[in-house]
């Protein structure tokens, strides 16, 4: 079999040669014999089938088989001629021909390895900065906040009737065309005006009433409501309001540092605006890390280092800015690509540049957090979804569990690794 290798870049080469058909028939030979002595075929006694049988019976997979084989030995072949280590190969190769002639099978594999990549100078593209500093009005809004927050509601010790953002106390039933449905009754509930926890229109219609008063409040279910039953309908509320509360602002002292703080030994005032000025300067670099800090490092780093990239790399991320395209689309838009295969390649021509950049950017990535001895293990990947999920509400061994099973987790460890590359290399981690 001759093989020759033909270098297309750094990352990429071509495979070529012949597949022969004698060299296919000898290797049908051979696997049909060797198939003769362990397979059963009625007639014959088990491990004594001739091999014209075999393959008068599996033919066809014969065929298949001593091509893959053939095939796998050209690759490897090449691969060795190349001197490329396995280790260096990325994704599977992917064919460029696969002619079958009357003398043979004429192929051309391409194979994709690892880039190649200088990562000197990757500090000499950093964009400049300030860190922000919290002012005084900022932190005391701040801390105005977390009083609030900490108040405690008291009933009013003046009789009154009801305003925004008080705490009632009242009885309600609901009814739908005058008979009363389920979950629709409770006594000396709690609610907050202004909180947006009941049916769009119910609050509001609780503002002006003293104690003890008696009111019906008339209210229609949202169209999306959960219950399909009271879904779009109209509802009577008979609503019996018992007493009306007030938050009792909390003093900012140090018994108030005391109760936040726990933990800290003897914890002040001065402590807990240390802490608050360091939250919001942390959340105020957060946000310029991620709107523009971020971005135009990556646009700087790609920018900076030029390398073969390896094709079906390229090709993969395509594929994907492409499915990511096809799901915005509408079932309308989706039906003028179907089968019109100018007009995919116009969208793949489209998306190639930003796929070259994301490709680039992750190579890039990799080779300086090696270099600067980046690491993120599992369990921080687990700890930082699992926080996520807890800070959104929702159940962290669900998400975990579903980023698992669509492989989303590689992506989520990148992504940190990219973030703690970028927090050193900008020394937001000093």
């Amino acid at each position: 079999m001759k093989v020759t290798v033909n270098k297309i870049d750094d990352a990429n080469v071509l495979v070529s040669g012949t597949i022969d058909n004698n060299s296919l028939e000898a290797t049908i030979n051979k696997m049909a014999a060797k198939a003769g002595k362990e397979i059963k075929v009625d007639g014959f006694r088990k491990g004594k089938v001739p091999a014209h049988v075999v393959k008068k019976l599996h033919g066809d997979k014969l065929a298949g088989d001593a091509e893959g084989e053939a095939l796998k030995e050209l690759i490897d072949a090449g691969i060795k001629e190349a001197g490329i280590a396995p280790s260096d190969i990325l994704g599977q190769p992917s064919f460029k021909k696969y002619d079958k002639k009357e003398t043979g099978i004429e192929v051309e594999v391409e194979v994709s390895t690892r880039p190649i990549i200088v990562t000197e100078g990757h500090m000499d593209v950093l964009p400049s900065f300030e860190k922000p500093i919290a002012t005084e009005k900022a932190i005391e809004e701040r801390l105005t906040e977390i009083a609030a927050q900490q108040s405690p509601y008291e009933t009013i010790k003046r009789k009154r009737a009801v305003k925004d953002a008080d705490m009632t106390v009242i009885d309600f039933e609901g009814f739908v065309d005058g008979v009363a449905f389920e979950g629709g009754k409770a006594e000396k509930f709690n609610l907050k005006i202004g909180s947006g926890q009941f049916i769009p229109g119910f609050e509001e219609q609780l503002i002006g009433m003293k104690y003890e008063e008696e009111k019906t409040i008339t209210v229609t279910f949202p169209e999306q409501y959960a219950s399909k039953d009271l879904a779009g309908k109209v509802a009577d509320f008979k609503v019996t309001l018992h007493e009306i509360q007030e938050q009792v602002p909390a003093e900012l002292n140090d018994d108030l540092a005391k109760k936040l703080l726990q933990g800290e030994e003897n914890a002040t005032l001065e402590m807990l605006k240390e802490k608050v000025k360091t939250q919001i300067e942390s959340a105020e670099l957060s946000k310029i890390y991620n709107e523009d800090l971020k971005p135009k490092l990556v646009e700087a780093l790609v920018e900076k280092f030029d390398f073969a990239l390896p094709n079906n790399i390229v090709e993969q991320e395509i594929d994907a800015k492409i499915n990511a395209r096809a799901r915005e689309m509408s079932e309308e838009e989706l039906a003028t690509y179907k089968d019109n295969a100018e007009k995919i390649d116009a969208l793949r021509a489209e998306v190639r540049a930003d796929a070259i950049a994301s490709v680039k950017a992750t190579f890039i990535v990799d080779a300086l957090a090696k270099k600067e001895e980046i690491n993120v293990n599992d369990q921080e990947v687990s700890q930082a979804i699992y926080y996520e999920a807890m800070m959104s509400g929702q159940d962290p061994q669900q998400v975990i569990k579903y980023y698992q099973d669509n492989n989303l987790l590689p992506a989520v460890k990148m992504g940190m690794i990219e973030d703690k590359l970028f927090g050193k290399m900008l020394g937001l981690d000093a």
